[in-house]
């Protein structure tokens, strides 16, 4: 058995587990973790600009490679930078392994320079977390967090080292397996239960499947993509859930919710049966709960006992993972399920579709965000590249009109709705993936971490940021115009920005100013074919609104149209 001390024990445990890189910003109680990072050799270290960037650098990295994404920082404000992006990452359910330094065991408790209580500071936003007290728990508690992050619903989970531990000597012996009395995720769902829903399904008139981000987190695309194929059930996705199908399915209704599509939201509200799918029922999604799917008897598949019932309560539960249970269901489904059961629940929202189809006006005079992002996939292969957003309108836009075709080509902050998170995913997607990486920013987000250009130029990672810039606080913005009167408090941005373009060539990249759809073809393609990393600052219609639009608290019927 051999001996090592805290720090050494930490680099064999990221090696046993396939760690490929890390993202990290060293301070005092984590010295002695970084100085083994610099002798070892399995694993990339990555230098963020800041503690936040480097969560969310790990979040997208996770995001696109569907492995466990790992960050280390120090004790005190080190730590305290990452709440943001790892409760960015709890809400989307990613799997993160977070290590913070922390001050001394002797120490804890006495106010000690950068002691910060990062236990009960992280407690609401983790899956699980850790202090270590004894070299002698290390291993185990290396081993068990990576098991718990990855398994069952995914989450983020928080280890947290007092210096002393990371220098301590002890025997290190790494488990091959960890087995938790109190955590027993269930993957196989009741056979009893399956079965009756399939039979509801077979009865029912007007089924809908509803796809969340747990579809991709348990791998079930494919098996989703036969279920719609086979059955001609139609299909609806949250944020979180582009690409499970592709785009131009016409069984695809595309996103549902606040800014769904008309047919979506009206098919959603006229069910007779939802079939929920490792989704969680968000209030974006629902609308007001008194008017939600009023006719619709709810099925809800999720490997989180938690979820079910938790806003919306279902008819028939079942807890288990997407996958498994499909995997029991679809043999069933093909005896019993006929395609043409449907064809008049089709043709209905068909009629939706052509009465209020999702558009925008295209205009020569200024250019239009949405039009930006469809010819963005035209000129880059969709199928291949991976999508970054920020937050705001720019990703709603990119969530109407940016044809997915493949699960793990969209990221986004969805349940926390975190400003500033693109720019440094897509440094952790670019990590992931030898892909186009294009990151949809607003001109406000973008600043919040713009940093990471300098991350992005040190490691050659050619990230193309595409700024909607229309000097707004777009998303805020549309809702002072809409609901306040519009007043503009402290939203409007023109005349107090800086220049993208030297900005960018100040860190080492390309940079473009565009105000026409030449200017914006040639700076993107020229962009595609350079190794070092660009922003393309677009110049975009300043009130152009996100629609539809579901106002807070409303029917999810009810909408705003134009």
């Amino acid at each position: 058995m051999a001996k090592l001390n805290g720090s050494q024990m930490i680099m064999q445990a990221l090696k046993a587990e396939g760690v490929e890189v890390v993202f990290g910003y060293p301070g005092g109680a984590a010295l002695n973790i970084f100085d083994e990072t610099y002798k070892q050799k399995d694993f990339k270290v990555v230098l963020t600009r800041h503690e936040q960037a480097c969560a969310h650098a790990a979040d997208g990295y996770a995001r696109a490679s569907g492995k466990v994404g790992v960050c280390i920082v120090t004790s005190g404000p080190g730590f305290t930078n990452t709440i943001t992006g790892i409760a960015t990452a709890y809400m989307d359910s990613i799997p993160l392994v977070i290590i913070s330094g922390q001050v001394a065991n002797s120490l804890i408790g006495t106010d000690a320079f950068q002691e910060i209580d990062a236990i009960g500071i992280s407690r609401p936003c983790v899956k699980h977390n850790f202090l270590v007290k004894t070299i002698e728990e290390l291993p185990r508690v290396l081993k068990e967090a990576f098991y718990i992050a990855r398994s069952g619903r995914p989450g983020p989970v928080h280890i947290d080292i007092p210096k002393d531990i990371s220098a301590a000597i002890g025997d290190f012996e790494y488990p091959d397996e960890i087995s938790i009395k109190t955590y027993k995720p269930t993957y196989k769902g009741n056979a009893k239960q399956i079965k009756k829903i399939v039979e509801l399904i077979s009865e029912s008139k007007k089924p809908l499947l509803y796809l969340g981000g747990g579809v991709i987190s348990s791998g079930a695309s494919d098996l989703v993509r036969e279920l719609v194929e086979f059955s001609g059930i139609p299909a609806l996705e949250t944020l979180m859930a582009l690409g499970v199908l592709r785009s131009d399915d016409e069984l695809n209704l595309a996103m549902v919710g606040m800014h769904g599509k008309y047919a979506t939201n009206m098919a959603m509200s006229e069910s007779d049966l939802i079939i929920a799918l490792g989704a969680r029922f968000d209030d974006r999604v629902t609308g007001k709960l008194s008017e939600f799917a009023k006719s619709a008897k709810i099925v809800h598949v999720d490997i989180d006992p938690s979820s079910i019932s938790k806003i919306v309560t279902a008819d028939y539960p079942v807890v288990g993972d997407v996958k498994t249970v499909l995997e029991d269901m679809m043999p069933r489904i093909k005896e019993l399920v006929k395609k043409e059961n449907y064809k008049e629940w089709r043709e209905s929202i068909k009629r939706y579709n052509s009465i209020h189809p999702l558009k925008f006006e295209d205009s020569d005079d200024v250019l239009k965000p949405q039009w930006v992002i469809k010819e963005s996939a035209k000129i880059v292969n969709s199928d291949d590249a991976i999508i970054v957003t920020d937050v705001g309108q720019h990703q709603m836009w990119v969530a109407q009109f940016y044809p997915f075709n493949k699960p793990r080509t969209l990221l986004t902050s969805g349940g926390l709705g975190t400003m500033g998170y693109g720019l440094p995913a897509a440094l952790g997607a670019g990590f992931a993936s030898s892909s186009h990486v294009i990151n949809f920013n607003g001109d406000g987000g973008f600043l919040m971490n713009v940093q990471e250009l300098q991350t992005l130029a040190e490691n050659d990672i050619p990230v193309i940021t595409i700024i909607l810039n229309n000097r707004f606080l777009g998303m805020v913005r549309q809702w002072q115009t809409l609901f306040y009167d519009e007043r503009y408090s402290s939203t409007d941005l023109d005349n107090k920005q800086p220049d993208f373009v030297k900005l960018a060539e100040a860190f080492g990249g390309f940079g473009y100013r565009v105000n026409t759809k030449d200017e914006f073809r040639n700076a993107l393609k020229f962009a595609l074919s350079q190794k070092k990393f660009s922003i393309i600052d677009v110049r975009v219609d300043r009130f152009e609104n996100v629609v539809p639009m579901v106002p807070a608290g409303g029917a999810l019927y009810n909408m705003i149209l134009k």
